[in-house]
């Protein structure tokens, strides 16, 4: 199967000439498990997790998590507080190396890998606390993911050589594009500390767009949001699944969680306890009895 198409700026204006409400759900349909996962048929694997266990000391942090994510997914990675979620996607973009067991993406180990190299393959995250440049603009920050892909050496950036102009253009043409299809294009020239708490956020996911990925992987995106920003994130979610990229989800909102993933997976202590579309998922004893601190058996 090819590459995801790479949307260009003008086709990225085009979707966002959809105004945002336009797309965005009601409460009932946030609160409502996704149907998408009945319908859609399988894809592509793209990401293999492979009973991987990582340890820190005598913490074991995963317990022989598995799972597979397909192209075109929303896949939903949840759990209680200290389930492992955070340190799953840790191994994945190569802050942690797993003790044991296989990590692969597009077929190919990712185990030991860098993470400028993982990014470069096609992996980009958000983090559960923003981590922007605050004194650079909106629009520097991102040409900061731009940069992942270019090619220009040190001296023809030093030079200032007709490539390295080249490039630059092409990341700010991008980079502002970007900026439009998160909804935050009038902050461009605004210095990131000077964004609000819901803008910063999208800037963050703007960034992460900009390397190019073919896995997005969003950690609490919806932390601090108010209903309606959450409603916004929800549809911006969607935009991009829709544009070609595939998206891991970490969130806490189940109504969120519920609303727009197409298959999910739980952790609890590190261990996976289910796997199932939301409707599955939701009813599962041992998620409700994980959620709610009760036997399996009283859920």
């Amino acid at each position: 199967m090819s590459e995801p198409h790479k949307e260009t700026p003008a086709e990225l204006d085009a979707e966002n000439a959809r105004p945002v409400d336009q797309a965005a759900p009601t409460t009932d349909e946030v609160a409502a498990p996704s149907k998408t996962a009945e319908a859609k048929p399988e894809g592509e694997v793209l990401l293999e997790v492979d009973n991987v266990t990582l340890r820190f000391g005598g913490v074991v942090a995963l317990n022989e998590v598995s799972f597979t994510l397909r192209k075109g997914e929303i896949f939903g990675l949840i759990g209680p507080n200290g389930a492992g979620k955070t340190t799953c996607f840790n191994a994945m973009t190569g802050v942690y190396r797993p003790t044991s067991g296989g990590i692969r993406f597009k077929g190919q180990s990712i185990v030991g890998k860098k993470k400028h190299e993982i990014t470069r393959g096609g992996i980009a995250r958000t983090f559960q606390n923003v981590r922007l440049f605050p004194e650079m603009t909106a629009l520097e920050n991102v040409m900061v993911g731009a940069d992942a892909h270019h090619k220009t050496s040190v001296i023809a950036a030093l030079f200032r050589l007709p490539r390295h102009h080249r490039e630059e253009r092409t990341g700010r043409d991008r980079s502002y594009q970007l900026l439009r299809f998160v909804g935050i294009e009038n902050r461009a020239s605004d210095v990131a500390r000077n964004l609000s708490y819901g803008e910063q956020r999208r800037l963050e996911i703007a960034r992460a767009l900009a390397t190019n990925p073919t896995l997005l992987c969003l950690d609490e995106p919806a932390a601090g949001f108010n209903p309606a920003e959450k409603q916004e994130l929800l549809a911006l979610i969607r935009k991009i699944r829709d544009s070609g990229v595939t998206v891991l989800l970490i969130e806490h909102d189940m109504r969120l969680v519920m609303g727009v993933t197409d298959r999910i997976v739980v952790l609890e202590f590190g261990k996976k306890i289910a796997e199932g579309t939301p409707a599955e998922v939701r009813d599962n004893p041992a998620v409700i009895a994980a959620y709610l601190g009760v036997p399996t058996d009283a859920a």
